[in-house]
């Protein structure tokens, strides 16, 4: 069994009716480093 410091499965994100983000999962392990970016500043709320 892997032990992570952030597991996340099948998000999700609509504005304003529109999908955004579907299906993504992510998963960190320690001391590993990720970003998350997209157009125009998205993830920033």
């Amino acid at each position: 069994m892997r032990h992570y410091v952030l597991a996340a499965e099948h998000i999700q994100k609509q504005y304003n009716g529109n999908v955004v983000l579907q299906d993504v999962s992510i998963r960190v392990k320690k001391g590993e480093i990720y970003g998350l970016v997209g157009k125009n500043g998205s993830f920033k709320h």
